[in-house]
């Protein structure tokens, strides 16, 4: 999944917490603006007031909140040493200094400074599932499981956390217990489900397990809710392919392909169904440009720092 769609969740904490500024304040309208999504503005704004009171420390931690919005983690991480010359971060602000080292793919001090979040306000779900999210990435399975149950006991049905927990149980080799996981996910979604992450996790695990009906069923929601993202349309095609439905098969592999044509598995995935449906010349189109995608290293996808969640 491309970091702009699973960003999302790290941003989230920049704009949950936003308060409301008093009129009185030089920084009202910079944070008017960035409530609002318009960071550009909310930098030039910014840094006007700037301007005039270099010293201003909730000025820098300002502009490195709107330099985090805008994924410009190492500017941002300057600002945030700048404005800790003048006060300590609170809890939501070592949120984003963490969010930033994930965007750097610097998860040792993300695991830090997603710590002090914790530690700072340790009454929030979110610090802990984010806590959890470093950990897993650092491959330490068990103190992940460990900061989801502890998100969960925060904010029971934590739909993301529970997912997440599932994913860790399956890096340790529970697949039953990651399975169940996966499940209690997509059960307290209801019937009204957004979240296509434990549809497709499930599915995944079925597939992998071969019990296909069950994993083409999971893995058609995760597409239905989630129609944007290249990975699911592309376990869905594996499915189909195993499932011996080729055409299908090859529908999903080329929305895959038209959603991430810079992925080089994708083209030779696609390549293989035309080959099986006797289409050689698309087959050896798609093989040629797997080959030149290979080539010159173009094939890695819009890095998700986190992987799959």
């Amino acid at each position: 999944m491309a970091i702009k769609a699973r960003s999302v969740a790290l941003l989230l904490l920049a704009s949950a917490c936003a308060s409301t500024p008093a009129q009185s304040d030089p920084l009202s309208e910079p944070r008017r603006l960035l409530a609002r999504g318009l960071t550009k503005e909310a930098e030039t704004a910014v840094d006007a007031v700037l301007r005039t009171d270099a010293g201003s420390v909730e000025g820098h931690y300002l502009r490195a909140e709107i330099l985090f919005r805008e994924q410009r983690a190492k500017e941002s991480l300057a600002e945030f040493t700048a404005a800790a010359k003048g006060r300590n971060p609170n809890a939501r602000e070592f949120g984003m200094i963490a969010s930033d080292y994930v965007l750097m793919e610097d998860y040792f001090d993300a695991d830090r400074w997603f710590t002090e979040a914790t530690v700072h306000d340790p009454g929030e779900a979110s610090y802990w599932y984010l806590l959890g999210r470093t950990k897993y990435k650092e491959g330490q399975y068990e103190a992940a499981i460990a900061s989801f149950e502890h998100a969960l006991s925060l904010r029971p049905r934590y739909v993301e956390a529970e997912n997440n927990r599932g994913l860790a149980l399956s890096a340790l080799q529970k697949k039953d217990s990651a399975m169940q996981a996966f499940q209690r996910a997509i059960d307290w979604q209801g019937t009204a489900g957004t979240d296509a992450q434990p549809y497709f996790n499930l599915g995944t695990l079925l597939l992998e397990q071969n019990d296909l009906v069950k994993a083409v069923d999971l893995l058609k929601e995760a597409v239905t809710l989630f129609p944007a993202n290249p990975r699911m349309h592309e376990e869905l095609g594996k499915a189909y392919v195993q499932q011996g439905d080729l055409v299908q098969a090859q529908h999903e592999l080329e929305v895959a392909v038209a959603l991430s044509p810079e992925t080089s598995s994708l083209h030779f995935r696609l390549a293989q169904v035309y080959k099986k449906l006797s289409k050689p010349d698309l087959a050896e189109r798609e093989f040629a440009i797997c080959a030149k995608l290979v080539g010159t290293h173009s094939s890695r996808e819009a890095p998700n720092p986190f992987g799959p969640e």
